[in-house]
């Protein structure tokens, strides 16, 4: 598995040096001439810990949430005062962690942001289905709440057993939905799941779009080594033929496909915190992407506060790319999408992305991994399957290591990814 990443890093960056993130802190962050410039607030809290989640999070404890929030509220604003004016930015999106625990303070927060960006495509707010109610919905959709993504995970009371988590009541939750409309209405669901079915997965789309989704997510399972989890996914063969037949049947039915892993029922409809050239990241675990840099915070909530009171970022770790890494990384996640736009990396590098990478876009094509038009590379179902795959190794070669490092150390020294 490292080896492969590894050999690919090798070839496409046209160097051995690895990625290298040092315990690095910059005071000013130079996100001003970022074009395309998202943002990210995280919100570790949850009612209960899921086993299979990877993502960095801590049980609820109101007093602390609060303190935490505080902190971020001080974040934003240490890096916003950096620019003169409001600088524009695409969108914002809420993680966690369950952000609705903290739908009180939710519109305080985007206030917050609101005094140094001038968001433009939408605020998204990640939800447990427990927290889809009225209330909580109207609470949202006052502070400025435009996209909804919705864990579900399965409507099927047996593979929710497999993962741990409780029964979605579905009727309750419809209903909320539709008293309370917004935008995008997003529902997340896993695949690959031991035993999973295409019936299975079928039925859970189904289910989704006929009570209020105009978007649905299909993530696949992924067994992270520092979970406590005892799932196991499906076989690579058994997986692809998953992916590859609820793909068909989900543009069979006319729905559109805006990323490897999402659909919706209407062009309009999109939930991605990930497609963007540039982003900032606020709170615990938060990551940040600019032009030659990319950061990430600490995990640790109650070191996250301290670095706050000090007046310091919370920064743990630095990255700084050389030229062909960042353009690895620009290719790895705008792929994401499906597509990529030469045009677009033109613009954004400076040199056509046939003169870095011809070779390897030939290929492809070549492979049937992609098809070309007008200068847009499109992933045909077999190159969709494939990136899934590669990303499996991308995720557990890299991202699985530093997770779970930095869920063990603040401000570790320095994190080697060969």
């Amino acid at each position: 598995m490292s080896i492969l990443t590894s050999l690919t890093r090798m070839w496409l960056t046209r160097s051995p040096k690895p990625f290298l993130f040092r315990n690095e802190y910059d005071r000013e962050l130079p996100f001003g001439s970022c074009e395309n410039l998202g943002l990210y607030v995280h919100i570790p809290f949850c009612r209960r810990i899921c086993a299979f989640c990877p993502y960095c999070k801590v049980p609820f404890d109101a007093s602390l949430c609060d303190r935490y929030i505080d902190a971020l509220l001080e974040e934003i604003h240490m890096v916003g005062v950096q620019q003169p004016g409001k600088k524009t930015v695409t969108s914002l999106y809420f993680g966690g962690g369950t952000p609705a625990l903290a739908a009180d303070r939710i519109g305080e927060i985007i206030d917050a942001l609101s005094d140094h960006f001038a968001i433009t495509e939408g605020i998204g707010v990640e939800l447990h289905p427990e927290n889809v109610t009225v209330p909580v919905l109207r609470t949202l959709k006052a502070a400025g709440v435009t996209k909804l993504s919705i864990g579900i995970q399965s409507f099927q009371d047996k593979y929710q057993k497999i993962l741990g988590r409780s029964p979605v009541d579905v009727g309750p939750l419809a209903a909320a939905l539709r008293e309370v409309p917004f935008e995008t209405v997003s529902m997340d669901f896993i695949f690959a799941l031991p035993g999973q079915t295409f019936e299975d997965l079928r039925a859970d789309v189904d289910m989704a779009f006929a009570n209020g989704a105009n978007h649905v997510a299909i993530y696949p399972f992924i067994d992270f080594t520092f979970t406590s989890s005892k799932v196991k996914a499906l076989g690579k063969q058994e997986k692809r033929a998953l992916l590859d037949r609820i793909t068909r049947y989900l543009l069979e039915k006319g729905y559109y496909r805006s990323s490897i892993w999402t659909f919706s029922s209407v062009r309009e409809a999109k939930y991605s915190s990930m497609t963007r050239d540039n982003f900032l990241g606020f709170g615990c675990s938060a990551t940040t992407l600019l032009r030659d840099q990319f950061k990430i915070n600490t995990f640790d909530v109650e070191e996250y506060i301290r670095r706050i009171g000090a007046g310091e970022l919370p920064t743990s770790l630095t990255l700084r790319f050389t030229r062909r890494q960042r353009m690895v990384y620009y290719l790895f996640w705008t792929a994401y999408s499906t597509k990529v736009d030469s045009r677009e990396f033109e613009r954004f590098f400076g040199v056509p992305l046939k003169r870095m990478y011809g070779f390897e876009l030939s290929l492809a094509k070549a492979l049937g991994i992609v098809t070309e038009e007008d200068g847009v590379y499109a992933m045909t179902l077999k190159g969709a399957f494939y990136y899934h795959h590669y990303e499996n190794y991308y995720t557990l070669a890299y991202i699985d290591k530093m997770w779970g490092i930095l869920r063990k150390e603040a401000f570790p020294k320095k994190i080697v990814l060969k």
